[in-house]
């Protein structure tokens, strides 16, 4: 399609009164693009920040399980608690990729809302089992019906918003796990009083009551959920040659992906470290979502004031993650704000490993609070940093599950860390967690220095006919 020919002058002067752009005339003249921007971001992150906050606490609502009585009920011994942790990680990981390119042939509409609604189901399931060996299923078919849900989401995000956008609204994504977080542990505390309704326990009814809401928002998703610009069936005609220019990607998401690209794709040095520094940051993650309330009650809670006290820390990252995406944006760089969360991660582990004990409670407490938000609260940023550099829908289709895919290994890893016999100081769990965010240090400079030798290349964005540069 031929740049459309326009009047700038008289764009520039109608811009001062509509706040339309004006600065690129291909880009249609009478779009208001500050409303088109609220317009979608209504329309895209809402029902995606839903679908992912049931379908974490889904996911991570066994942690507070297992303080309510789940081990002792099933007879789970050793290491059994956290081999059902890691057995959902197991398909979670192997099936990224398929599933994108699934929802490519499909839509996202359709196949993210199935996803949701076979969670919620087997979350229902799972309040009944009556042995470990009905967990371990119940945990394993989790990670199959969720493998679509996190990457395909940023995939769908990625396609909406310019880079200097971008940060803002992955980030209000990515806190859907730091309020599921935080949500989980107040939910907890007060489905704790259900005990023995209906012959339940009170963990069993964490499963239930959360995985009924997971299916009627997985109803609500097929309705709500929006496809990519090219089909989304709300926007004008103006509109969507709107998007599609000013986001610089105008192919359709139906574009076959061959073995070719995918080891191509492989090939590029920088897509090792994307999920090389997703990995190491998320070992450290996953150990604050899943053990943050087994290492509060370490400190002397009860078993009610562990799941009260185990939200401030969730509420310290997501407002860091809020600030650093803001001032990511306004900056239009990257890496400086990743690395001063990885620095504020690094102190908090080193407190926690160097200073014990019930004399030093307030210490221990505002390290993990600098914990989180040097881990769970950086997710976003760095998926966003990685995801947004990518160009087309087959290398984001492939890189955005790639990086989740090899990143949840470190969820394997977590599971591990905090165990039983190493309780009250976990010095082998937090000792790992250290050596993670230094290679994640190490993995965000290497991924830095390739994209900006990248973009000494000053021709290259030309030739492939993209607008904007990397982000470094």
């Amino acid at each position: 399609m031929a740049p459309l020919k326009v009047d700038i002058a008289a764009r520039n002067s109608e811009a001062r009164n509509t706040k339309v752009s004006v600065l690129d005339p291909t880009l249609p003249p009478y779009v208001d693009e500050a409303k088109l921007l609220r317009k979608v971001d209504l329309r895209v992150l809402p029902i995606l920040f839903a679908v992912y906050i049931v379908a974490f606490l889904d996911r991570v609502n066994i942690s507070n399980a297992l303080t309510l009585g789940l081990p002792a009920e099933l007879g789970l011994e050793g290491n059994q608690p956290n081999i059902a942790l890691t057995i959902f990680f197991v398909p979670y990981i192997l099936f990224e990729i398929p599933s994108n390119i699934f929802m490519k042939k499909l839509s996202p509409h359709i196949w993210l809302s199935c996803c949701i609604l076979c969670f919620g189901v087997i979350m229902i399931g799972q309040g009944f089992v009556k042995s470990y060996g009905g967990l371990l299923t119940t945990r394993f078919l989790l990670g199959v019906s969720e493998t679509g849900i996190f990457p395909g989401s940023f995939y769908l995000i990625s396609f909406w918003y310019k880079k200097e956008e971008a940060q803002k609204r992955f980030s209000i994504y990515w806190s859907s796990t730091i309020f599921a977080g935080a949500f989980g542990g107040l939910l907890a505390s007060a489905i704790a009083n259900m005990n023995g309704i209906q012959g339940l326990s009170s963990w069993r009814w964490i499963f239930i009551l959360e995985g009924i809401v997971t299916v009627l928002v997985g109803f609500a998703s097929f309705f709500c959920i929006t496809d990519f610009p090219r089909e989304a069936k709300w926007l004008s005609e103006e509109e969507r040659e709107f998007l599609l220019r000013k986001t610089g990607i105008s192919e359709s998401h139906n574009t076959p992906i061959a073995t070719k690209d995918v080891l191509a794709f492989f090939g590029k040095l920088e897509n090792w470290f994307g999920a090389l520094m997703f990995f190491s940051l998320l070992v450290s993650s996953y150990s604050m979502i899943y053990f943050l309330p087994t290492i509060v009650q370490t400190l002397g809670y009860t078993t009610i004031q562990t799941q009260l006290h185990s939200v401030p820390p969730f509420a310290a990252a997501f407002g860091s993650a809020v600030v650093l995406a803001y001032l990511s944006d306004k900056c239009r760089m990257r890496s400086p704000f990743i690395l001063f969360g990885l620095a504020l991660l690094i102190t908090g582990l080193a407190i926690l490993i160097s200073v014990r004990g019930a004399a030093h409670f307030s210490v221990e407490y505002a390290a993990l609070c600098l914990v989180a938000m040097g881990s769970t609260g950086l997710g976003g940023n760095i998926i966003c940093w990685y995801v947004m550099n990518l160009r087309g829908h087959v290398e984001r289709s492939i890189g955005s599950a790639w990086m989740i895919g090899f990143g949840n290994i470190g969820g394997i890893v977590a599971t591990f860390l905090f165990v039983k016999k190493d309780a009250p100081y976990y010095h082998p769990g937090y000792s790992v967690c250290l050596a993670m965010a230094a290679l994640c240090v190490v993995s965000c400079v290497g991924y830095g220095f390739l994209i900006w030798r990248q973009r000494g290349k000053a021709d290259e964005d030309e030739k492939l006919g993209v607008k904007e540069p990397l982000f470094l």
